[in-house]
């Protein structure tokens, strides 16, 4: 009968059934807004607290997005003590924020006590950090009142099994945010299909290179004669990712402050002796992205087709198109047919400056000088 009782037994939850709720809806959060509800929902039911911050996109400290349960006069994230501290203790994952400070009085007149505690009547604070190798992810400040008080010894146990299913949830949302800014940059390039295209993540790892631009990439570094008969894959040329590495340097020396993500201009990389193959760079980030990193959208162009280089990528003579608006591609192609500036204007209905204008940016776009050489490289 005992042995049947014990059998029969329903297996007791490791988890609160206050908590079962809202750390389902945690790990089912696909966004950043979901993400910071089911945040709120989770350490409400823990802890109670009169205040919860969120910091998400660091680079390494500073915050780019920044969440609050109330509305304050100032930030709540205190950058240069939190760099102190971590300078001394990396990568510590929940730390008192008396700690940061080196004593009540600093702490008192800091601007987190003024900005963060005092609106509030915060007593006491704590952080807990998400790291991904070296760089901080997220941060989550949770503020307690005079009332409350400080943690107890069962709560900062608790907060720490929180952490480990904070991190795992903040993991999940990294790798979704990847995968759509992935399908965001394939919906862009997919586009220019013939143009030879490549796509790198923020480590320049390979994600996706079509066979025209595996066909050029052999073309940059043999030379035509050599790409022809060497069937093995060409790496990329070390001149373009060496200039994503001086993309990526200027990315986080312009980003360290700004909420929105920073649209860094296209690069264009030369071979460094054939001056008509080019290669273009450009930085893609979706703008709701919090943890995912950019990547690299590059796309090459053989300017001169046909010539005694005796090699020619596929489609080329569309891939200049495919560079330009609509209405461009109609401007260049009128002046592909000897059209004057008063005759493209007249046709398109358009005014003798705006046409100015418009084959101005075709020249930028396409890197040619004149008419002359607009209409060869469109041939």
């Amino acid at each position: 009968m005992n042995r049947r009782s014990k059998a029969t037994a329903r297996p007791e939850s490791t988890v609160d059934p206050t908590l079962e709720k809202p750390l389902l809806h945690l790990h089912a959060a696909n966004d950043v807004d979901s993400f910071w509800n089911a945040v709120q929902d989770v350490i409400g039911a823990a802890v109670p607290t009169c205040f919860i911050g969120l910091t998400l996109q660091h680079s390494p400290i500073s915050p780019r997005i920044a969440k609050a349960s109330e509305k304050l006069p100032s930030s709540f994230f205190p950058i240069v003590p939190i760099e102190k501290y971590f300078n001394a203790h990396p990568h510590r994952n929940i730390v008192l924020i008396s700690d940061f400070f080196s004593d009540e009085r600093h702490f008192r007149r800091s601007s987190f006590y003024r900005g963060c505690m005092v609106p509030i009547n915060g007593r006491c604070a704590i952080g807990l950090f998400f790291w991904n190798v070296r760089r901080l992810l997220a941060a989550i400040i949770v503020v307690r009142n005079m009332q409350q008080g400080g943690l107890s010894t069962g709560e900062m146990k608790l907060v720490r099994h929180l952490h480990a299913q904070f991190q795992t949830a903040l993991g999940r949302l990294r790798l979704l945010e990847r995968e759509q800014a992935e399908c965001v940059a394939f919906e862009q390039f997919m586009r220019r299909v013939p143009l030879p295209t490549v796509l790198l993540r923020w480590n320049l790892r390979l994600v996706y290179r079509n066979q025209a631009a595996a066909e050029f990439c052999a073309l940059w570094q043999r030379g035509p004669l050599s790409a022809r008969f060497v069937k093995t894959k060409a790496p990329l040329p070390p001149e373009v990712l060496d200039r994503c590495r001086l993309l990526k340097k200027r990315w986080k020396q312009l980003t360290p402050l700004g909420f929105a993500p920073v649209n860094l201009g296209d690069e264009t990389v030369h071979h460094p002796t054939q001056r008509d193959l080019r290669a273009t760079i450009s930085v893609k980030q979706i703008s709701s992205a919090a943890v995912a990193r950019p990547h690299f959208l590059i796309e090459f162009e053989n300017l001169c087709p046909g010539t005694a280089m005796g090699y020619q990528t596929r489609g080329a003579s569309l891939s200049h198109l495919i560079r330009l608006t609509s209405r461009e591609q109609n401007l260049a192609l009128l002046v592909c047919d000897g059209r004057s500036n008063q005759e493209i204007a007249d046709e398109s209905g358009l005014s003798l400056e705006t046409v100015k204008k418009h084959l101005h940016s075709i020249f930028c776009k396409l890197e040619v000088p004149s008419r002359s050489r607009l209409i060869t490289l469109m041939r």
